[in-house]
């Protein structure tokens, strides 16, 4: 069964919406406990209940009314004020907390089977012997193989308290069925997938979302990459669809000089709220070069802004995707919680950079298919701003705010029918359970080899590319890649030193011949 290929500008849309939507629930500062006086309103919606629950003729799950009006209550007022129910609050804290308690391990379910991709470095799984290739059949008494085996309960197998154990059988290819005890410990979720030296004086750092870890490793790389010779740095946040703040007023503290204003909040009351640049920053000479898409959001275009309007960058790319409101989370004490709205913000010049949600929250979240469909994503010109939205920086620079940030340098996005499948198979996943199949025919070979080996020795030729377009002929689609075999190949080696070496490995490679990395590397120092 094949697929319908102009359908697919709208999955791309659809997809980027909803990336930026998550990362848009989380953009949120620390609430304080408040205690509510009655009022009439809260006693309607609560006897509401109360007759639904003791009077109708019928049983009624009013956990399910509730959760219902929540969600119809939130829509009504801003695409970013959601209810959060309590399957899915943990995971969202706990993403953003930036690690977890497990077993440490990448895998996914191959053949029915959990298979190991990856161990994490230095974490529990590699310390008790565990490599990549391994299928974990049983955890303790739970078996975890088979044709139900569902990947949505998989985690909460492996995870349990900090320094707990957990017996597991795994079978290895030549080594057949043994047991191996792990000890549980924190397994860290990165926010920094990369760093390194593009050229001798320019270092990259790639930033995924913003967690409350992501200043530590930013700072981490920074401070790296300088001790490397980086004078000046390229801060990636492509498709960083945001997260707490804070991390993003810090790392614009790095390149910022004392005193010099961040961004600032105003709520409903018109009280504002000033963040300001301290002394602490480490990097706040050398140029500084941010990489911003359609998907870049929130925290991003907070980083982004503050560069921008302090004229202490270059923002590179295309415009963003326009989110200025902040969200506070408000626990509703049944283990769910509420990401309320409480206020805007701006950037130093006084702009806000929130695009318009007046016609409800589907249009909302698809403006990238307009944004593909007036041809703003190949075309600068198409960008449409108002001049009533016009603001200058101490520098001079003209500004605009009202939907997203405007890039300094425009980088046109390649939206070939190809060029669009390819990046959907990249990100969704679809290269890597071919690559899983290929390492796995030669996983001795390749587990042995070191980053540098592999960067030397592996070659993608035409016979294994074709076998990927076999491999996803099989599942339905069929494309014609008769202008894109190199740019396929690249896409396959990369995702197999993912798979082998981790995202540092793979963003070096996927990067190669990038179109905003040449354009900063063409004018760089």
């Amino acid at each position: 069964m094949g697929y319908s290929k102009k359908y697919l500008p709208l999955f791309i849309g659809l997809a980027m919406g909803a990336g930026v939507f998550l990362g848009s629930k989380l953009d949120f500062s620390n609430p304080s406990a408040k205690l509510f006086s009655y009022n009439a309103k809260k006693e309607k919606l609560n006897r509401l209940i109360d007759y639904i629950d003791y009077e109708y003729v019928d049983e009624i799950n009013t956990d399910s009314i509730v959760d219902v009006t929540v969600n119809r209550i939130l829509e009504n007022l801003d695409p970013h004020s959601v209810y959060i129910p309590p399957e899915e609050l943990e995971g969202i804290t706990e993403s953003m907390q930036g690690d977890f308690i497990g077993i440490g391990v990448s895998y996914y379910p191959y053949r029915d089977t959990i298979s190991v991709i990856q161990t994490i470095k230095g974490g529990p799984s590699e310390q008790s012997g565990i490599m990549a290739g391994d299928r974990i059949l049983m955890a303790d008494q739970d078996t975890l193989y088979g044709e139900r085996l569902r990947r949505d309960g998989l985690a909460d197998k492996l995870k349990g308290e900090l320094n707990s154990q957990v017996q597991l059988k795994v079978y290895r290819k030549g080594k057949g069925i043994f047991d191996v005890v792990v000890k549980r410990g924190r397994v860290p979720l990165r926010s920094v997938d990369a760093s390194y030296m593009l050229k001798e004086n320019l270092g990259y750092i790639k930033v995924n979302r913003f967690a409350e870890t992501t200043f530590k490793e930013f700072k981490k790389a920074l401070d790296s990459l300088q001790d490397m010779g980086a004078e000046n740095i390229v801060v990636d946040l492509r498709d960083n669809g945001g997260g707490f703040i804070a991390p993003a007023l810090k790392m614009a503290d790095e390149f910022l000089k004392n005193d010099k204003l961040i961004m600032f909040t105003k709520n409903k009351k018109g009280a504002i709220e000033n963040n300001y640049a301290t002394r602490n920053g480490g990097f706040e000479k050398g140029d500084v070069y941010v990489l911003i898409n359609e998907n870049s959001a929130s925290a991003s275009e907070i980083f982004a802004g503050a560069i921008q309007d302090n004229d202490r960058g270059t923002i590179v790319g295309r415009r963003s995707y326009g989110k200025g409101l902040v969200q506070r989370e408000m626990a509703l004490g049944d283990g769910s919680a509420i990401r309320l709205t409480i206020s805007r913000y701006y950037t130093p010049t006084g702009r806000s950079i929130q695009k318009p949600y007046e016609n409800g929250n589907k249009e909302y979240f698809n403006e990238y298919l307009e944004r593909y469909k007036n041809g703003e994503l190949q075309n600068v010109d198409s960008i449409q701003v108002a001049d009533s939205l016009k603001f200058k920086t101490p520098g001079g620079k003209t500004v605009y705010g009202g939907g997203g940030i405007i890039p300094d340098i425009f980088v046109s996005k390649d939206t070939t029918r190809v060029g669009e499948t390819l990046d959907y198979m990249l990100r969704s996943g679809r290269m890597g359970g071919y690559i899983f199949e290929e390492l796995d025919k030669k996983r001795d070979f390749y587990n042995q080899l070191t980053e540098e080996q592999f960067k030397q020795e592996i070659e993608i030729d035409d016979d294994f590319a074709d076998g990927f377009l076999v491999y996803t002929r099989k599942r339905g689609i069929d494309i014609n890649l008769k202008n894109y075999r190199d740019q396929l190949k690249k896409y396959l080696k990369a995702i197999m030193a993912q798979q082998l070496f981790g995202t540092n490995a793979f963003e070096k490679i996927i990067n190669k011949d990038d179109k905003m990395i040449q354009k900063v590397l063409s004018i760089s120092q």
